[in-house]
């Protein structure tokens, strides 16, 4: 038995892409960063950063695109495939490889949300003189 399994939390890169196909499925795409840290042998700390390709569809696209925004943790699930196709400008074979994600779990609260005490790490907007958004809870969201 195989097991193609992708379990990522991190960081959005930019606002996801919600497109819809011609025969009318919801698809969203995004981009996730993960670090990791580590002390080497000579005792200095060592980071990296990762950058993953996200791929979502149905309503689970339609809820990512609505609720997520760059800079937001998410916690991701699903599986990896890598996809190929050749340029038509260059004539050179590409790869992309991708999270084909089925499980989603937002982790911190939208960007405005009332009780975001995340510190310096605050990513709601300066304020202004506009009427505030609608609040969206985490209770709300229908999955």
């Amino acid at each position: 038995m195989d097991l193609n399994r992708a379990t990522i939390l991190g960081r959005l890169t930019r606002d996801p892409e919600l497109k819809t196909t011609p025969t009318g499925r919801n698809v969203c795409t995004f981009s996730v960063a993960t670090g990791r840290v580590w002390t080497d042998q000579a005792g200095n700390k060592q980071e990296k950063t990762e950058f993953h390709n996200v791929v979502v569809w149905g309503k689970l696209a339609e809820i990512a695109g609505k609720y997520l925004t760059k800079g937001r943790r998410v916690y991701m699930e699903g599986r990896i495939e890598t996809r190929n196709w050749v340029g038509t400008q260059d004539n050179v074979k590409h790869y992309r490889t991708e999270i084909i994600a089925d499980n989603m779990i937002m982790l911190d609260a939208p960007r405005g949300a009332a009780g975001n005490e995340q510190g310096g790490n605050d990513l709601s907007p300066a304020p202004t003189e506009e009427p505030a958004e609608e609040v969206i809870k985490v209770e709300d969201i229908p999955f």
